[in-house]
Formats: C-alpha cells, structure tokens, sequence
C-alpha cells in the first residue's frame, strides 16, 4: 500500500478558519486562483515536519488573521502498520506542540518516523544564481529529510553562535567564550557531517541515473570549511579544529561583528553535469529542470536509507514546463510509489495525469473535491 494521506484538517491556519480534505492514495492536483489558499495547504502540510514549514515562517504568523483560535494542522497517515493521527499546533507557552495518536509527542522529530516532506515552490527558482543562504537553507532540508534531528541542531547552532557574537561584542568573560565555542563545536561538527555523508550519498545515487534524459543531473559539492583545506574525517578532530580556528578569529571577528568561519558559511556548489558548467549558467528553463530532477533523487534516496517516501509538495510546478517536460514529471513522480500535491491556476495543465490524480479546486479558503 502506497503510504498516504487520507484526511487533512485546518483550524486557523492562514486563511482556513476550518477545513477538512478526505483523499485516497492518489496524487492530489489543487486549483483555483492566485491567493485562494493552494500554497497555505501545502505549508500546512510541511509543517507536519521538523523545521518551520516552505516559506520558514515563524509559527506565530500562521494564525488565521482575527481568529481567537490557536491555529492547528492534523493528518491521518495511512501506513502498511495501519492509520496514524499526527497533529501540531500553537503551543500556549509559545512554539509549537505536536501530537501523535492522541498523546503528546517526546520531539518534533517524531512525526518523521510517519511522514517525510519535499517540497519545490516557486521562490526557489532562483536557487542556484542567488545568495548561499538560500542554497544552505536547501540542502539542510534535503538533509533533514534523511536526518529529522539535523533541523534543530542548525538551529541550536545558529542561537550559539549569536551567544558568541554578543559576547564578543561585550568583550565577555574568556571561559564563557571557551563554553560557547565548544558548544558551536559539537553542533557544528555534527551538521557539517551529516551535510557532507547525505551529499555522498545523493552524488552517488544521481550517477547510477546519469542516463536518464527525463531531467539533468547535478554534480554537488560543498565549498571548504577552512581557508587552508583540509577537513578532519573524525567527529571529534573537526570539533578541535573548529574550536582553534574561532579562537584564533575572536579579534578579527569582534571587529566584523560576526563570526567569518564556520558551517554556516559553507555554500553548495551545484554543476549541470551533462553540459559540465555551473548551474547558475543554465537558461531558466534549465534550472527549473535541474531543481526537480535533484528533488526526484533525493526523493529515492531517503526511500532507500529510511524505507519512508516523502510526500513531495510542488507548488506550481507545472507553469514553466513544455508538454513534454511534464508528462515526464508525472511518469516520474509515478514511479516514485509516493502521494504529490500539485498546485496551479490552470486545471488543464494537470490534464496528462487523468485519473492517476484527485482534483481538488480551492477558493477563499475553501476545499471542494471534484
């Protein structure tokens, strides 16, 4: 049995006050005008995992404008296990909650033993020309989707690293520096080689496919984390190495305001492996094609190493691509064995799916099924 999701519920999310969506396993196609709520469907959905959802809003703004309601998002996930009933929601101490089958859950990480989400939305087009903040914010989610704990060790990582940053601005106490570099450290040696192993193992699952013509493929890269190369192998050696390297920049950054060195300037470096040149070269429509064809396989992969398919949320996706182009998508996102929600103001550009989809039109924050 395809794992699905067979009911969706809204209450104060965005502009549903309250909604409900039965589905079988099917694709799911959503239509209707610009602003009726197609992309709030899907970020409700994305929220169902760690992270804070396709647009990273934070939660607070998720609220129903006017409505005295916590906003919440539930889906009842068929699995080979049976049905199970996840939920997430305004927490009343700030934050989120989250709920499975009735009880409160230990982590947000928890739903991923359920559920795992891809997603592609219109403001990723620019990805591979724009700055590396947004391709880091990228391959952390393809990361977070093999490793749901990743999302909050960036996290942990980035409010560290804003610790240190005032202290040295303070010209704080020398042992709290040394606390909160080790701390920077242990997280940021953890992120840097889960970025690093699920890299190895995407690049390699993309060269078995090199040959498929249905969308280029990339070669991927990330640039050095230390000026002068040459990057420890072991958790415990790139810890020690990261610990000298911010000791020895405390002048140097308290004079810039910021910490220079680190994962968090690391940048993925993307290639068009067909034509062999960088990815930020490619015409537009190549970019497009490349983008989902490195969604596609990092789709595989995390149905390789963790048995689960992610539900992959494609937000007008279809607008920019020729007939053919999309009819290949469609084939592939079939043989994926997974349920895709697809988004866009024109039905007919669904019209090659036929029955192997369900439509669903959206209008002012309201669901109607077809």
């Amino acid at each position: 049995m395809t794992r699905h999701l067979s009911r969706i519920r809204l209450t104060a999310f965005r502009n549903y006050n309250a909604a409900a969506l039965d589905l079988d396993a099917r694709h799911v196609v959503l239509t209707g005008p610009n602003g009726s709520g197609k992309t709030n469907l899907l970020e409700a959905i994305s929220v169902l995992s760690p992270g804070r959802g396709l647009r990273g809003a934070s939660f607070e703004t998720l609220q129903a404008h006017g409505s005295d309601i916590g906003w919440a998002v539930a889906a009842t996930v068929d699995t080979d296990d049976g049905p199970a009933d996840i939920g997430t929601g305004a927490a009343p101490e700030g934050g989120r909650r989250v709920r499975i089958n009735g009880a409160n859950a230990r982590s947000i990480e928890a739903m991923s033993d359920y559920l795992r989400v891809l997603w592609l939305t219109p403001a990723m087009d620019g990805l591979f020309s724009g700055p590396a903040g947004d391709r880091r914010r990228f391959l952390d989610r393809l990361v977070t989707t093999l490793i749901p704990s990743h999302s909050a060790s960036v996290g942990d990582y980035e409010k560290a690293m804003r610790q240190r940053n005032r202290l040295l601005e303070d010209n704080g106490d020398p042992a709290w520096l040394n606390a909160i570099e080790a701390q920077m450290a242990e997280l940021g040696a953890s992120i840097h080689l889960a970025r690093t192993d699920s890299l190895h193992h995407l690049q390699a699952l993309i060269e078995q496919s090199l040959d498929d013509e249905s969308f280029p493929s990339a070669h991927l890269a990330l640039t050095p984390l230390f000026e002068h190369g040459g990057e420890p192998a072991s958790s415990a050696a790139l810890e020690a190495a990261l610990i000298e390297a911010w000791r020895g920049s405390r002048g140097v950054d308290r004079a810039a305001g910021r910490t220079i060195s680190g994962p968090h300037r690391v940048d993925l470096e993307v290639t068009y492996a067909q034509k062999a040149m960088p990815a930020a070269l490619g015409s537009t429509g190549e970019q497009k094609a490349l983008l989902i064809g490195l969604i596609l396989a990092h789709a595989r992969l995390v149905r390789l190493r963790t048995t689960i398919t992610p539900f992959l949320l494609l937000d007008e996706i279809a607008a920019h691509l020729d007939p053919d182009r999309r009819r290949a998508l469609f084939a592939a996102l079939d043989g994926l064995g997974t349920q895709c929600f697809l988004t866009g103001t024109d039905r007919l550009l669904f019209e090659a799916l036929g029955e192997r989809a369900q439509m669903i039109t959206v209008r002012e924050g309201r669901l109607a099924r077809d």
